[in-house]
């Protein structure tokens, strides 16, 4: 991973700009590691015109990252306990995408954000949360803000325990966000076996009509679909493949039950 993007974000966030401050930094530190891998990349092969889009393609894989380390701090202290757990799926997803040398770049950057909560006081910490939740709603694809959802539910997941002040969180990200609050219940409602767990997990009631059923279906394939985060690397890619998988599973079982072709 190159260290540019990361100290940006640091730059901006000593700076006094907040989370907002370090996102910007962060951003532009990404332009600066772009810069240097295509100048590398172009001089070794003498191809010029791809590498943009292979630059702008790192660049949005990089904004999602850092996106992606701030709600991850955030929702680690939602119930004001650090656990190892949480921190290790945050390393583990840095270490199948970026290698070693990230985790404990992003541990860093997950310890100053958690020393910057406690100096400033959750008031302004959820204020300053609300606002780059924001810009990243004006910034973001769909399809992105999305797979930040279903990465943090995991996150939420990865003590074994869900606590509702950690699932109150999150909803306020998604409405942040602009996205459905409910679509962080159907992120729990996954892996149930029983018809009640598969109307939840398409959002949908039992007592919904057939064809209500099949358009809250074909939105969540649309929501869902993994080509629409193929940029930002297999890891999450392979989340949203998943979450298709489950998304099936829930219609197969609801058409078996009703009799639906």
């Amino acid at each position: 991973m190159g260290k540019a993007k990361w100290i940006g974000g640091f730059l901006g966030f000593v700076a006094g700009g907040g989370v907002l401050g370090a996102l910007a930094g962060f951003a532009v530190g990404s332009v600066i590691d772009g810069l240097f891998e295509a100048g590398r990349e172009q001089a070794a092969t003498g191809a010029g015109g791809a590498q943009s889009g292979a630059t702008g393609m790192r660049n949005e894989r990089d904004g999602f990252l850092f996106s992606l380390m701030v709600l991850s701090a955030h929702i680690i202290q939602a119930d004001g306990k650090i656990m190892h757990s949480e921190m290790e799926h945050v390393r583990r997803f840095l270490r199948t995408n970026f290698g070693e040398g990230a985790v404990e770049q992003g541990n860093q950057i997950l310890h100053k954000l958690f020393e910057y909560r406690k100096q400033n006081g959750e008031q302004f910490w959820n204020s300053q949360i609300d606002r780059a939740c924001y810009e990243m709603a004006i910034s973001m694809p769909y399809g992105h803000r999305m797979q930040l959802i279903v990465y943090l539910a995991e996150l939420v997941k990865a003590d074994g325990v869900v606590r509702d002040i950690e699932v109150q969180a999150l909803r306020r990200i998604a409405v942040s966000l602009r996205l459905d609050a409910s679509i962080v219940d159907q992120m729990f409602a996954t892996g149930g076996s029983t018809i009640e767990d598969a109307y939840r997990v398409l959002g949908v009631s039992p007592q919904a009509t057939d064809e209500e059923i099949r358009k809250a279906y074909k939105k969540l394939v649309i929501e869902y679909h993994p080509d629409k985060v193929a940029t930002l690397g297999d890891d999450v890619k392979e989340a949203a493949t998943l979450k298709i998988q489950e998304i099936n599973e829930a219609k197969e079982r609801i058409y078996k039950a009703r009799g639906m072709n």
